[in-house]
């Protein structure tokens, strides 16, 4: 049975402070575990004006904390901004205090511009080293790490802190060498996904390969419902790449009288396309064809937008439609 998850990025909205979204994340954590998602992750983002999640590893400690089962973790800490030492002990803690219960997701995006790579002490040939720095990072684990003899990454030392590979360029590759669960992108290019991902089963060094496919999913009472609920992100989205800057969201009404540049309508247009979304019969036949098409044994879902009680029906109605709280089938 494939499990189903949730990513949240804390995503802002105009005209609301960035803390309200951290405090959203946290309760909607809690729905998720009440919901059935198997695990609930955050990202990492830094100087992003539409997301408030920044420090992963410390809104995954108050999201563990508000919860009493899912699995939390990240998806995911962007290894080549931190020092693997300081990681792993990150992760030592947040394992020691809620243990069997935190995932490491692990990427190698630096920061979104030259100036934040700059703040952050970084420049984008510190991804370069990758496999490198995750491997420093598992050995403080098992205590086999030998970059810096002597160091140990206390208390994370001998606790087991599952890892997952986010597939950004040659992460499939890695992932199959390392033996690690790979988590890789679903929204567009499904041929190269599909390539990667059977690249990745082919090469896998290991016990048993674990594909988790991540993609947008939206769900309503209609199509056209479940379409405006894609709308704030994908406007994000050509906004940020026609002026630079990634802002908070807008409501759907706002953005559809929008005069649009013919760049910025096709960026839009692009970004409304290769998500799942519709009402629940139609979500159930395209999460089995993304299902049967990758052989995923998980879906890791996100979904940005600017209606808070829509984004939640939208997770309880994907919830019941796949099994996850069968007290929801006759709800909603």
């Amino acid at each position: 049975m494939t499990r189903f998850s949730i990513l949240d990025r804390s995503r802002t909205w105009r005209g609301r402070p960035h803390p309200e979204a951290l405090r959203a994340t946290v309760a909607f954590a809690r729905e998720a575990e009440r919901l059935g998602y198997h695990r609930f992750w955050v990202s990492e983002h830094h100087s992003v004006p539409g997301v408030a999640g920044s420090a992963p590893t410390v809104l995954a400690a108050a999201v563990a904390g508000a919860t009493s089962r899912i699995r939390v973790g990240t998806g995911g800490v962007m290894l080549p901004n931190h020092r693997p030492l300081v990681v792993a002990e990150q992760f030592g803690v947040l394992e020691s205090l809620y243990p069997g219960r935190i995932d490491m997701g692990l990427g190698r995006s630096v920061g979104f511009t030259g100036g934040v790579r700059r703040a952050l002490g970084h420049g984008k040939d510190d991804a370069d080293d990758f496999e490198g720095q995750v491997t420093e990072l598992l050995g403080y684990l098992d205590g086999g790490q030998d970059v810096y003899p002597g160091v140990h990454a206390w208390p994370a030392e001998g606790l087991r802190v599952p890892a997952f590979i986010l597939a950004t360029g040659s992460g499939a590759d890695l992932a199959a060498r390392l033996g690690l669960p790979l988590v890789i992108a679903a929204a567009r290019g499904e041929a190269r996904m599909v390539e990667a991902i059977e690249r990745y089963r082919a090469d896998f060094r290991g016990d048993e390969p674990y594909v988790m496919v991540s993609g947008t999913v939206a769900v309503a009472g209609t199509e056209e419902e479940a379409r405006r609920l894609l709308m704030p992100e994908a406007w994000s989205n050509a906004y940020a790449r026609t002026h630079g800057e990634f802002p908070p969201l807008s409501p759907p009404e706002e953005i559809a009288a929008t005069a649009m540049t013919d760049r910025e309508r096709r960026i839009f247009e692009e970004s409304m396309n290769g998500h799942v979304y519709g009402t629940e019969d139609q979500v159930a036949e395209q999460l089995r064809g993304l299902v049967e098409r990758t052989g995923a044994d998980e879906i890791l879902v996100h979904t940005s937008t600017y209606d808070q009680d829509a984004k939640l029906d939208s997770h309880r109605r994907l919830a019941r439609l796949t099994g996850l709280a069968p007290a929801l089938r006759a709800a909603v």
